[in-house]
């Protein structure tokens, strides 16, 4: 980790204020998402997706923090209800909800600026000098308060925190240009063809969607932002490529601020296809995983549903239960079951001769006898019928099922034919 600035940076983390932005669907995602917001997507187990970025938060020592929900958000506002309410009031603690409410206009949020704007006199009221901006749909572990340290001692107006992707990912971010003191002099959002890294031509600098204002500065971009009649009120599109030419608009290092052992590569993922969100699930399973999920120092808080031990029954010698070389939650149970290199979510039943590999099961999945899932993702709620097989024959399955570029196998409840609008 970087040691530049001092790890105690309170007076920083005291006056600022964090808004989650978790009110997007993330259609990347496919069936995933008809039913809930991209940020309340289980993973890895036992988490959603919202939790990294509010943990961040806590483990920062930022305690004030609100989420910005719109679409589908009624299972993102239940988890947090459940797992985000300890923080104290009387202390000024809290995670507060802040869905679309058309508080300045009959519309929507119209895009990520414009989310923050229709929220600004319940923002002022915090009175906070700063305010950090994350996107609620990306996997990681990051100390903010590093950022904070970096953005006032470079007197920034914003601070965009950036990581470096392979130049053929970088379409899919916004691609900024820096000069020697990390001033942002160059920024597109989701280039056709990305400017590489100055010396790296097949790297480029991504935004991760974090920011840092200066919060009055914030508010003066956001009211004249508000009434360009050509804008699309978007942080990417719109507020940086304004003002990184006009104001102080440092670029920040994620290696700087990543949590990681020595040796460790800096963690940071966009889940948002059903194949990325499927690799960095198997991920977990390898014998040291990328993403440490056992580091006490840096822990991600969830809400811990009460939940039996993981069980596993029967040893004969044409029907034994168990698993390798995987993750199993409370309340599973594999009865006579073979489970190989698979992440199985909380309350997942898996009868007898049903074989399960590079898989991952989401909460309350019922797995038959005989069926075959291999290379699949089953959302939460199925009930896979007996003598199943799925992952063999892709041709096949794309009948049933949606089948992706590199041949993972999404299964959701309504392609089963079961509990519509299923919504947890």
């Amino acid at each position: 980790m970087h040691k530049e600035y001092p790890r105690f940076v309170s007076l920083l983390t005291k006056n600022t204020v964090a808004l989650i932005l978790a009110g997007g669907r993330g259609s990347r995602l496919k069936n995933l998402t008809d039913w809930r917001a991209k940020p309340a997507v289980p993973f890895a187990g036992k988490f959603r997706i919202i939790d990294f970025p509010l943990s961040n938060c806590v483990n920062s020592g930022i305690r004030r923090i609100c989420v910005m929900t719109q679409y589908k958000s009624h299972s993102l506002l239940q988890h947090l209800h459940r797992g985000w309410s300890f923080l104290r009031g009387e202390f000024n603690e809290f995670v507060e909800l802040m869905p679309a409410q058309q508080r300045v206009a009959e519309s929507w949020y119209s895009g990520t600026a414009d989310a923050v704007f229709q929220n600004m006199d319940i923002l002022r009221n915090y009175d906070a000098s700063y305010t950090l901006i994350l996107a609620g749909d990306h996997v990681y572990k990051m100390d903010y308060g590093e950022m904070l340290a970096f953005h006032t001692a470079s007197a920034a107006d914003m601070t965009v925190a950036c990581i470096e992707v392979p130049i053929g990912e970088a379409r899919e971010f916004g691609v900024m240009s820096v000069d020697a003191e990390n001033h942002i002099v160059g920024f597109h959002e989701k280039p056709e063809h990305p400017e590489p890294i100055q010396g790296n031509p097949d790297m480029a600098l991504a935004s991760m969607g974090v920011y840092v204002f200066n919060t009055e500065f914030l508010f003066e971009q956001l009211n004249r932002d508000a009434i360009e009649p050509n804008s699309s009120h978007d942080f990417g599109k719109d507020i940086i490529p304004y003002i990184m030419s006009r104001y102080r608009v440092f670029a920040h290092r994620f290696s700087d601020s990543c949590v990681a052992a020595p040796g460790e590569a800096p963690y940071w993922r966009d889940v948002g296809t059903v194949d990325a969100y499927w690799e960095a699930n198997m991920e977990l399973t390898k014998v040291t995983p990328d993403l440490n999920l056992y580091d006490k120092t840096w822990p991600i808080w969830t809400y811990q549903a009460q939940l039996p031990p993981a069980k596993f029954v029967f040893d004969d010698s044409d029907r034994r239960g168990f698993a390798v070389d995987s993750l199993v939650s409370g309340g599973c149970i594999i009865s006579g079951a073979a489970v190989r290199r698979s992440l199985l979510f909380s309350n997942v039943y898996v009868h007898s001769y049903a074989e399960v590999t590079d898989s991952v099961i989401l909460p309350d999945v019922n797995i038959g006898r005989n069926a075959v899932l291999n290379r699949v993702v089953v959302d939460r709620g199925c009930d896979i019928p007996e003598g199943l097989v799925v992952g063999l024959n892709p041709d096949e399955d794309a009948k049933r099922f949606h089948v992706t570029k590199k041949g993972v196998t999404l299964i959701t409840p309504d392609m089963l034919g079961q509990r519509v609008h299923y919504v947890r």
